[in-house]
């Protein structure tokens, strides 16, 4: 395939609820690049990306519950293990066998447990400023969410507006406005909720992956890494070959904890070439 075209915007309901889905490239292969996004994020962070590998072969992404415009369902715990499980409903929903994961942030232990609960239908991995932290501290904002109390404070006295002008301040080359804009528009009530909840539901990543993780030589797998990440630095990018030995890893200059979005067309280029040489 090699048209461009826009990507397709519907619902998918799976795992007892309706999610955001977006779409490109032939609906009804069973091998899909996957995108997984993480906090604050929704599937809007990949519709760039999605309409690029669309032109590889299907990709699709998805608001996680509580993200986006995604209501969780009842009783669902906010865990990564419960993600992952909420994960692998959309892919039998969407009929997706085989999965090419692109993950950032949180997407990272979300879309790895699934993985090393189904190692078998993992067909590639990208990681976006995400992957094995060992040794790992947790970032500041991290620290205070965790924090019974104060956490709760911090989320009824930032706005949205605060958080993004927040964020764009601690990243080298700020971030695009649109992009803060959606993120902004998106972390209500609801979503700091979550955020709280999954923060402290997720043991320390330090101490290793937990739920497992896919751990073969011969996994295709690409790094990416924004230089100027301050929540995740960028001196992990190398580390990934200690899970993946025969990682691709790609360190961005003057990027940040989001490259697909102050780098787009490099992260672009990047994703493309590695997806030619694994998908089908």
């Amino acid at each position: 395939m090699s048209a461009v075209s826009a990507p397709r915007r519907t619902r998918l309901t799976a795992g007892g609820t309706s999610t955001r889905l977006v779409e490109a490239g032939p609906a009804d292969r069973s091998e899909a690049v996957v995108f997984v996004h993480g906090n604050p994020g929704s599937a809007d962070d990949w519709v760039g990306l999605v309409q690029a590998a669309g032109t590889v072969t299907r990709a699709v992404a998805v608001d996680l519950p509580d993200f986006g415009e995604t209501v969780a369902p009842d009783g669902f715990d906010h865990r990564p293990e419960t993600y992952a499980r909420w994960l692998g409903s959309a892919l039998e929903a969407l009929g997706i066998e085989r999965a090419h994961l692109v993950l950032h942030d949180f997407g990272g232990p979300i879309g790895l447990m699934w993985a090393g609960a189904n190692p078998q239908r993992l067909a590639s991995l990208t990681l976006i400023d995400t992957g094995i932290l060992p040794g790992y501290r947790w970032h500041r904002l991290a620290r205070i969410w965790r924090t019974p109390v104060v956490g709760e404070i911090f989320q009824a006295i930032t706005t949205p507006r605060q958080l993004a002008r927040g964020i764009a301040r601690e990243e080298p080359r700020g971030l695009p406005q649109p992009f803060l804009d959606t993120m902004a528009s998106h972390w209500d009530r609801r979503t700091k909720r979550a955020v709280l909840r999954l923060y402290r539901a997720t043991p320390d990543p330090g101490r290793g992956p937990a739920g497992g993780m896919p751990v073969s030589a011969d996994l295709p797998v690409l790094v990416i890494w924004g230089e100027g990440d301050v929540y995740l630095p960028s001196s992990y990018a190398g580390r990934q070959r200690e899970a993946f030995p025969k990682a691709q890893v790609h360190v961005l200059a003057g990027s940040g904890h989001w490259p697909f979005a102050d780098a787009p067309e490099e992260v672009e280029r990047l994703l493309l070439d590695f997806l030619r040489t694994v998908a089908s």
